[in-house]
């Protein structure tokens, strides 16, 4: 029988999981050589998983549970989610994670919920929670419900017709033009840094989008080959700025077309649009414009969706298609307009 093979968890423990009767089981230990025996005893029928499990779960630190959770999800989250975990493990619910996850009660919950609502906003919060409420059931059975803070849903920025020849006058010749050309033709932003020259077919003038590039919990660039859904895998027409761009890029024509960090990319976008008295919209502000724009063009929300690759319409509704002031303007003019008839 091979010896199971032990990781080292960020609390200093030793995770080992081994497979019984077609079911995973994790083993978390102070020290390797007591971690490999427990999972080799498991292993080997000498300790059965249901007895060693309920020791296992009531010796288990908040910090300890968290990163079993995290360990057992690893092969099947994507990195992106990983990566995101690994944050939330390293700056919230710090009071609490030398205790014992199976010690804590619900009341005591509130009381970290509370103390945490001080340090970080709503939204924060309310993430963080969801993975640590994954992690007391994994650890524990116990489902903890406790009240958390309201989020307030902000306006998510975007640029409007107006603001868009601005933007474009901006970015012409720069660095970060091409990118943010991808991301105004509807392109996320793992989607840009994964885009290839091969992607590129400027006879027929439109780009394959297929494959993404996120950063793992290292924040080292990960590639996949698939994207976020099957309908993120697309063929969309270049856009004629983005069409001069392309053909004025010097260099290498192979590999990456995009070799700038996320971060980079940001705050250049952002740096642009404070310059010129924009709303700083970042990369996913620019796919929300795409959208916005598409709606106040008239094009189909069918057309729109499957060349942003949103999976429903009520997502790309609900999330990304901003209405400009002019829009609703011309919208509120045509009502009045037919009441008006109306009464003449």
């Amino acid at each position: 029988m091979k010896y199971p093979v032990a990781r080292k968890l960020r609390s200093g423990a030793w995770h080992c999981r081994v497979r019984v009767n077609g079911q995973d089981v994790s083993i978390t230990r102070p020290d390797k050589k007591a971690a490999i025996a427990e999972a080799m005893a498991v292993k080997a029928g000498i300790k059965s998983a249901a007895a060693a499990e309920p020791m296992i779960r009531r010796s288990k630190t908040v910090a300890q549970a968290i990163d079993d959770y995290i360990a057992s999800r690893e092969n099947v989250l994507s990195p992106a989610t990983i990566r995101g975990y690994r944050v939330i493990q390293n700056h919230r619910f710090l009071s609490c994670r030398n205790l014992r996850i199976a010690d804590i009660s619900a009341s005591q919950w509130q009381q970290i919920v509370n103390t945490e609502a001080k340090l970080c906003s709503a939204k924060t919060l309310k993430n963080a929670w969801g993975l640590m409420s994954a992690t007391i059931y994994d650890s524990t059975g116990n489902r903890i419900a406790v009240r958390l803070p309201q989020v307030v849903h902000k306006d998510s920025t975007f640029l409007t017709p107006e603001q868009i020849p601005v933007f474009l006058s901006e970015i012409k010749g720069k660095s970060f033009e091409i990118p943010a050309l991808l991301a105004l033709s509807s392109l996320r932003k793992s989607e840009i840094l994964a885009l290839r020259w091969e992607n590129i077919d400027m006879k027929s003038k439109t780009i394959q989008v297929d494959g993404a590039a996120v950063p793992n919990a290292e924040n080292r660039l990960q590639f996949k080959k698939t994207t976020k859904n099957n309908t993120s895998r697309r063929k969309i027409p270049i856009i004629p700025p983005l069409e001069q761009a392309l053909l004025e890029a010097g260099g290498n024509r192979q590999g990456l077309i995009v070799k700038t960090s996320p971060g980079t990319l940001y705050e250049q976008i952002n740096r642009t649009c404070r310059n010129c008295g924009l709303p700083e919209v970042g990369i996913h502000g620019l796919r929300r414009t795409f959208a916005s724009l598409a709606y106040h063009l008239g094009l189909s929300e069918e057309v729109t969706m499957r060349i942003g690759g949103w999976s429903n319409i009520y997502t790309m509704r609900k999330i990304y298609t901003k209405l400009s002031a002019q829009d609703i303007a011309d919208q509120s003019a045509v009502l009045s307009s037919f009441f008006r008839e109306q009464s003449g």
